[in-house]
């Protein structure tokens, strides 16, 4: 139970940063190629666009909390206990970039 209590090296966060960030990238990406046929590019119509690009922005969230839970179960189990302290910060810094991925995705 030593290891628990360790704190976590510059080294050990620069990596989860690195991570971090080659996640949400690529998450960024997939989602834009899933998502590329739904909705309406040009919202200023005279035709409704509200539901198509709701339906779009709903779905690019449940996807990219799939992936995130995912990756947070993923690496629960894959990591050294000692390292395990830092899933939940980084967890909680991807739901809040969720929406701004929503929002450059539907942008």
């Amino acid at each position: 139970m030593a290891d628990v209590t360790e704190k976590s090296s510059p080294l050990a966060m620069a990596a989860g940063t690195v991570g971090f960030l080659a996640f949400e990238t690529g998450t960024y990406y997939l989602l834009r190629w899933v998502t590329s046929p739904l909705g309406m590019p040009d919202q200023y119509q005279p035709e409704n666009t509200i539901v198509p690009n709701w339906a779009k922005a709903v779905i690019v969230l449940l996807l990219y909390l799939l992936l995130v839970v995912a990756a947070v179960l993923t690496l629960s189990n894959q990591l050294p206990r000692r390292y395990r302290g830092q899933i939940m910060g980084w967890f909680y810094l991807s739901l809040l970039a969720g929406f701004v991925v929503v929002f450059v995705i539907m942008s």
